[in-house]
Order: structure tokens, then C-alpha cells, then sequence
């Protein structure tokens, strides 16, 4: 893995226990980054750590953190510090319980990092709850240490490995029930929803990386490029929905599964024609 670990220590359930090491899912490598420029000079612009009283620069390797514990007054802490502050789980996650995988809303998931085994050692315990795991359907919950928090974390089975999850606090999240509770209690016209569920399977498919392919980037790249290459570049146009017309659901419901059978790909003159010959052969 062309990552270096995150974090390593040891995932244990019970008695049992393996050493495992954390790797993060996220490449930012490829994404397009952008600097603060003068354009009056065409120079990136610097930014420096300024002393409060002094206003004068201070060099980044001489910062230490500090706890304003009083208005102006820190705490100062270094390494030591906080290394006294270690916990079990800043190198042991300990799997407190396993609930059921839909029982975790998605505006709990936060990071992910790929959990995988460090070393030969302990491989087949890593494999034995893996498969345990997504053979009873559920999320393995624990807690590590991360960037100096202890993050609640949800493991779960991916394909050959194992996939952790930080999740949220409950803290952390604005409350939806003020937002949700303006939304009607009306239950929705049964007929209606049948036709909903028709254009959902009309519309159903395999999920593929594609789908989920930032074509903004992909456009700002060709942006780029032309002004790179001293060209210009037209806007593409896009369809902004009417919000002043009345729509008539069932109507457009209906319309839906009806474009949806005339878009549909027809099959080539050539498959058409061995599928004739088959059913003249049957």
C-alpha cells in the first residue's frame, strides 16, 4: 500500500487479538489545488504565523500548543503531555458491542480508513471476524485514539478487508427534527408511490465508480487548458427548473415511465436478426 499507516496498534474482541494498522481512504493527490495570487505582481502570496503582541513572524517549527485556560493565559503542552494522556484505545481497539448495519443513520459516518492486517502475525484472526462479521450483518463498534481524540468508530466488511468508519457525536450534528417536523404528516397517494417505485426499477442499476465522478472538475480542468492554450470556452447550458408552474404528479409520473420506454436502447439490426434466426431454429 502506497500509503503510510495512520495509526497501528491492535484490534482485539474478547480474548482474541490482532495487530492491525490504519490507512487513509482518501487520495487528495489528484484533486486540482489553487493559490492565493497578487495579480498586480503575478507572485503566490505567503501566509505567515504573526505573534498577537509583536505582529512579527514566528518560524512554525517553534510553535507548541497551548490551552487558554483565562482570558490571554495558556497551559503550555509538549510530546510528553501528551503521551500522559495516552488511553487504552490510543493503541488497542476494543470492539464494545455489534449492532445491526442499518441501525447507524448515514449522518453518523465521518472518515474512513482502510483496516488491514500489520504483518503475518494474527492474519487469521483479522480474516475469522472479517467473514463473522459480514456473515451476521453487522457494524463492529469501538474507539481509537486519532490526531490526539478518541473517535467512536463502526468497522465493516469490505470485499476481502475491513473498512473503519469515525463516526460523529451526537454534538457535532445540527438537530433534524426542527427542520423534518416541517415537512406534512399527509401520507402520499398510494398510486402515485406505485408509480414512483415503477420509475425507480425502470432506473436501477449496478453501482459503478463513474457515478460518483466530479464532472465539475473534469469541466474546470478543460477551463484550464483553454486558458492555457489561449482559447476560449463556452458555458455548457443547463436546464434550471421552474419553481412558478403547478405540476401535476400523477401526470408527470406517468410521462416519466412513458419517456423511459421511448429512450430505452433498441438492440442492433445484427442482434436482432440472430435472435430471429434463433426462434425460428427453436
Amino acid at each position: 500500500m502506497a500509503e503510510r499507516p495512520i495509526w497501528r496498534g491492535h484490534l482485539r474482541l474478547a480474548l482474541v487479538s490482532c495487530p492491525v494498522s490504519l490507512h487513509s481512504v482518501a487520495r487528495a493527490s489528484g484533486d486540482l489545488r489553487f493559490h492565493f495570487i497578487n495579480p498586480k505582481t503575478g507572485h503566490r502570496v505567503r501566509m505567515v504565523a504573526l505573534g498577537a503582541e509583536t505582529d512579527k513572524e514566528v518560524a512554525r517549527s517553534d510553535l507548541v500548543r497551548g490551552y487558554e485556560f483565562e482570558k490571554d493565559r495558556y497551559v503550555l503542552l509538549d510530546d510528553e503531555d501528551f503521551a500522559k494522556a495516552r488511553v487504552e484505545s490510543s493503541s488497542t481497539m476494543t470492539v464494545d458491542k455489534f449492532i445491526a448495519r442499518e441501525a447507524i443513520q448515514p449522518i453518523y459516518f465521518d472518515a474512513s480508513y482502510y483496516l488491514v492486517p500489520d504483518g503475518e502475525v494474527g492474519q487469521d484472526v483479522y480474516v475469522v471476524l472479517r467473514d463473522a462479521i459480514a456473515a451476521s450483518d453487522t457494524a463492529a463498534l469501538s474507539r481509537v485514539v486519532i490526531s490526539r481524540r478518541e473517535r467512536a468508530v463502526a468497522i465493516l466488511p469490505l470485499e476481502n478487508g475491513m473498512v473503519l468508519h469515525t463516526l460523529h457525536e451526537p454534538r457535532d450534528l445540527h438537530a433534524y427534527d426542527t427542520l423534518f417536523d416541517r415537512i406534512p404528516d399527509a401520507r402520499p397517494d398510494a398510486e402515485m408511490v406505485k408509480l414512483a417505485r415503477q420509475l425507480i426499477g425502470r432506473q436501477k442499476g449496478k453501482f459503478a465508480p463513474a457515478d460518483i465522478e466530479d464532472r465539475y472538475e473534469a469541466r474546470l480542468r478543460e477551463v484550464i487548458d483553454a486558458k492555457l492554450k489561449g482559447e476560449g470556452i463556452e458555458p455548457e447550458e443547463t436546464a434550471e427548473p421552474r419553481g412558478d408552474n403547478v405540476i401535476d404528479l400523477m401526470a408527470a409520473l406517468k410521462r416519466s415511465l412513458g419517456e423511459g420506454r421511448r429512450t430505452a436502447p433498441r438492440a442492433p439490426a445484427k442482434k436482432k436478426a440472430k435472435r430471429a434466426a434463433a426462434r425460428k431454429r427453436a
